[in-house]
């Protein structure tokens, strides 16, 4: 007897959890720096280009895939296989997409343990204890692991709620929450000395940039990680879609709010840069370019936060709560990948395998943790830049070329009666089944080369 499967209750759950998925960290710091170290503006021109004309197409793949199969990413590619050799391409897809996604994660868990130890380093300082403030922000493995610990535990306890109670529930209080307290981030950060800098930084364009292909390269990788595509993430929400929605709608939405909170946050994290170099803090590395990633956020911003005296306590504790929200609502879509397939295909209670299989995250975490300088960036860059554009690739070619054409459209019908007169239909079939693949199979092969 097949495990009775969740479905998001209404079109702002879905929004907010697919929305929650696309924002993370890599839009709060990944973006923001990106663009001013490639060009400000002719960063952002380009990515914006690439998330609608590549990134957008393979989010509408999956999400179709999804929905049509009611299923994981294996059972999903399997059932529109029409032979050995797609059935065998299908397993193998969805299989490395959840052995990505899970590598992801266990990566991910350890930056999103940083937050939250960032997030209590204020609560400790405003009670006095600052010893234990030290210890929060100091680089052991000791407190790696506890935190590492911690925040699996927090997505484990919202994934083994369901969709309805567990991923939908949290996402509708947690992204709205996210946006609050950025745009007030915003408001505070522009009015400090230096913040206009960081503004030019930001929104005036290089253009000759754009012929850079590092630039391409960036803007795509960050397009794809900031979408969650790639690893079946967007295809297991789609799975909890209902038939009555309008999926091009829906998916253009969802890379909309990706865009504008990329965007929210270029206009927050680059002026507060500047403002730390005006308060003395330095923004630029040994070879020149602006500090980014860990530096960024750990060192940089800290900085400037404890420059500011006793209001630097609260924005320290806004800014790591808007970061650990990021994170969360990214890790939890993360865990349900694999967490799908285990309940679907092998009948595991959901809280079971919640708990199984992030506990098995947690040891690859913790391994991780322990052998940080080899291990850390080797698997940040084998995921991101070279694993998710691939799966992304083959959910373009599976969409695109196995998937009969007749039945892909039927499924779109089922929430948009009127898609074949639509400007969707006219392009979306074409770009995915040529336009796509080509473009990330030229981006990949730059990227080996």
């Amino acid at each position: 007897m097949s495990t009775p499967r969740g479905e998001f209750t209404s079109r702002f759950g879905f929004l907010m959890a697919a929305s929650g998925s696309a924002v993370g960290l890599g839009n709060i710091w990944g973006f923001p720096t990106n663009a001013a170290s490639n060009g400000g503006a002719a960063f952002l021109f380009t990515y914006l280009i690439l998330v609608f004309v590549l990134a957008y197409p393979a989010l509408m793949a999956e999400l179709i895939i999804g929905r049509h199969a009611k299923a994981n990413a294996v059972t999903a590619l399997q059932g529109l296989s029409r032979g050995t050799i797609s059935r065998g391409m299908g397993t193998f897809v969805g299989f490395a997409g959840i052995i990505t996604v899970s590598l992801i994660l266990s990566f991910y868990t350890i930056v999103s343990g940083w937050m939250v130890a960032f997030l209590i380093d204020p609560l400790a300082r405003i009670a006095n204890l600052d010893s234990l403030a030290d210890w929060l922000t100091t680089d052991t493995i000791l407190r790696n692991a506890l935190f590492v610990m911690l925040f699996m535990g927090l997505t484990i306890y919202v994934v083994s709620a369901g969709v309805k109670d567990g991923i939908e529930k949290w996402a509708s209080r947690l992204m709205p929450s996210l946006v609050v307290i950025l745009l007030l981030l915003i408001l505070y950060v522009i009015t400090l000395p230096g913040a206009s800098d960081g503004m030019r930084a930001f929104l005036i364009p290089d253009f000759k940039q754009l012929i850079d292909p590092g630039l391409i390269i960036n803007a795509l990788g960050q397009a794809f990680f900031s979408l969650s595509l790639g690893a079946g993430t967007m295809l297991i929400y789609g799975s909890y879609v209902s038939k009555k929605e309008n999926l091009p709608a829906l998916g253009g939405m969802v890379a909309l709010l990706d865009v504008g909170v990329a965007v929210m946050a270029g206009m927050l994290i680059l002026p507060a840069m500047y403002v730390a170099q005006a308060n003395g803090v330095a923004i630029y590395d040994e070879s020149g370019g602006l500090i980014a990633g860990p530096g960024l956020i750990l060192s940089v911003l800290p900085a400037l936060f404890n420059s500011m005296g006793s209001a630097g306590l609260l924005v320290a504790l806004a800014f790591f709560l808007l970061m650990t929200i990021a994170s969360l609502t990214s890790s939890i879509s993360m865990l349900e990948v694999p967490v799908a397939y285990a309940v679907e295909n092998h009948s595991v209670g959901r809280r079971k395998a919640a708990l199984i299989i992030g506990g098995i995250v947690a040891i690859i975490c913790l391994t991780i943790v322990a052998n940080f300088d080899d291990l850390f960036d080797l698997v940040v860059t084998v995921t991101t830049e070279y694993s998710q554009p691939l799966g992304g690739l083959f959910f373009c070619i599976f969409a695109g070329w196995i998937w009969n054409r007749n039945s892909l459209l039927q499924e779109i019908k089922q929430g948009f009666p009127e898609v074949e007169q639509s400007l969707f239909w006219k392009i979306w079939p074409f770009y995915v089944k040529f336009i796509c693949p080509v473009a990330i199979a030229a981006v990949y092969i730059q990227l080996l080369s």
